[in-house]
């Protein structure tokens, strides 16, 4: 799933305030890919890698059998993980839907007579959790796709393949399964769509808002589904944007204003089902990730690919219980959280929450963090994970030199806190800060 290379910012007139409220509360989100591919096990984008034909292809959709897939059970560990929002690809670039399409039968409605987009959105709406889909403009299976540089037939169709295929009809379908997912499935709080790219190097076409009729099917999202979220992947504004596979450090601008955003991540490197790919990352540095997000003004959307039955891996369900873990003791420095204008100390990141900062500890130091600019400010501190107390003072503002039996002094309107020489047994310390009311600091 490559990011898009020309993708914009929203424009902030798309959707109302109200509308975007929850997915900025919400910070963390689970991604879901799961098709046919998951039965290869070897990436989602195998079938393009591997160059296969349809016939090649067509071996996944003949043994095709999620009988473990069990959306309750997922929405479950995603609630329990503290996302509050989940985004399954109804349809992938291989074309397969997981929906019951009426325009085509290359669905999972056909293969086996389930609806797993239905079973998805119920079961994420009984967990209290809000609905996105996933869907790809790409489609290699529909005949009137044209070939392209990620298309799997690329090196091997005919010099004149494009000539019979007729990307006006490829459009007119498009928004037809659109409206299929918008009409049927109840409210849609999120719809991701995937993704637009340059031409290549070698001047093999890329495709644009264009070939999607971008305007037209942004028009008809929009009437059908008005407080829906919309990325930003069509290559016109949506209403938030998705670097994928990298951590921003900042907030993300347009034009000098803030922008909403949402960093899209896996949890070893591939999307789909991959099988010998064990390069996972620590559910740490998963939490720390999540964390500088919420820090910069931005959520995570974290990825989990089904195996090709449809369950999760042991090695994703124990992230996801890791973090869990961390959540149900954390939760109040995400959920509802953002920026702080306040300067975190090195090896910390600040998020807040009305009168609520909160200082993340990237590095555990040995009893004395300084927190600048907080001398003054600070009513009550304590370790979020357990409620204990954490002692503050003001040390001296003036800065002396070394004393053999003290710490230096630190600059006028530094906080000191003293902590414990052990850290705590958490994926990521956090010290909870609760502030004066800033009119009477006043």
């Amino acid at each position: 799933m490559p990011i898009d290379e020309g993708c914009q910012p929203r424009e902030e007139t798309s959707v109302s305030a109200a509308s975007s409220e929850w997915f900025a509360a919400a910070r963390f989100g689970m991604f879901v890919h799961f098709g046919l591919y998951s039965l290869a096990a070897r990436h989602e984008w195998v079938r393009s890698r591997e160059t296969m034909s349809d016939e090649q292809y067509d071996r996944y959709l003949e043994q095709f059998d999620p009988d473990l897939f069990d959306a309750g059970r997922l929405a479950r560990a995603a609630r329990e993980a503290g996302m509050r929002y989940a985004v399954l690809t109804a349809k992938h670039h291989d074309g397969f839907c997981l929906f019951d399409s009426k325009l085509t039968g290359y669905t999972s409605a056909r293969a086996t007579g389930r609806d797993l987009v239905a079973e998805f959105a119920e079961a994420m709406r009984a967990e209290g959790l809000r609905v996105g889909l996933y869907y790809s403009l790409l489609d290699w299976r529909h005949p009137d796709f044209t070939v392209d540089r990620f298309h799997p037939l690329r090196d091997s169709a005919p010099p004149d393949v494009n000539a019979t295929r007729d990307m006006a009809r490829y459009r007119a379908y498009m928004r037809g399964q659109v409206r299929e997912l918008l009409t049927g499935y109840g409210p849609i709080d999120l719809l991701f769509f995937d993704f637009t790219y340059p031409p290549a190097p070698d001047g093999r076409p890329g495709k644009g808002p264009e070939e999607w009729g971008a305007d037209e099917l942004m028009r008809t999202v929009r009437e059908l589904q008005p407080g829906i979220l919309v990325n930003d992947r069509l290559g016109i504004p949506g209403d938030y944007v998705t670097p994928e596979q990298y951590q921003p450090d900042q907030p993300l601008t347009r034009d000098g204003a803030e922008v909403m955003w949402e960093a899209c991540h896996t949890l070893n490197g591939s999307w789909g089902y991959d099988r010998d790919n064990h390069d996972y990352k620590d559910p740490a540095l998963l939490v720390r990730m999540l964390v500088q997000s919420v820090a910069c003004g931005g959520n995570l959307l974290l990825n989990v690919g089904p195996t090709g039955r449809g369950a999760l891996d042991p090695r994703a369900r124990g992230t996801l219980g890791a973090i869990a873990g961390w959540m149900e003791l954390h939760e109040r420095a995400v959920h509802g959280a953002g920026p702080s204008r306040f300067q975190p100390p090195p090896n910390a990141l600040y998020t807040q929450r009305g009168r609520r900062l909160y200082l993340h500890l990237l590095a555990w130091p040995l009893k004395h963090v300084h927190l600048p600019g907080l001398a003054g400010r600070v009513r009550y501190a304590q370790l979020l994970h357990d409620g204990s107390e954490v002692r503050v003072q003001q040390l001296d503002g003036g800065l002396h030199e070394h004393n053999n039996l003290a710490p230096p002094g630190r600059p006028a309107g530094t906080l000191t806190l003293t902590l414990p020489v052990s850290a705590p047994d958490v994926l990521l310390p956090v010290v909870e800060l609760v502030l004066e009311d800033e009119e009477e600091h006043r």
